[in-house]
């Protein structure tokens, strides 16, 4: 067993990515490959779930696009996430967020923690 986990350690590169949690605003951004071209896009959001342990992690960002409810769940080793901004930080008490899916407006806002 730790023959497994010194291998993993040493083939896994850690990121440093900031820590967040479920609630906080993020922005990622991350590469896309059209053809020979690369680009980096944006996407901001409320983190609404974390899932996984170790190098199978992801997460789960949703935000709001012309009244339309958009998810994206990122795994959190990816090569292709360039960089993690955290906005703001979040005040919740769960660690799943979903039930944001079914609000919409005000009502599907989180209250942000005083620094």
């Amino acid at each position: 067993m730790n023959i497994i986990k010194s291998v993993n350690e040493q083939t896994i590169e850690k990121r440093d990515f900031p820590e967040f949690k479920a609630g906080d605003t993020i922005t990622v951004t991350y590469k896309i490959i059209e053809g020979t071209k690369e680009r980096e896009q944006l996407f901001q959001g409320v983190v609404i779930q974390r899932k996984g342990a170790g190098f199978t992690q992801t997460f789960t960002v949703r935000k709001m696009s012309h009244s339309v409810g958009v998810e994206r769940i990122f795994p959190l080793n990816s090569p292709k996430i360039a960089k993690i901004e955290v906005n703001k930080r979040g005040v919740v008490r769960r660690a799943k967020l979903f039930y944001l899916r079914n609000l919409s407006g005000k009502a599907a806002r989180i209250e942000e923690k005083k620094m």
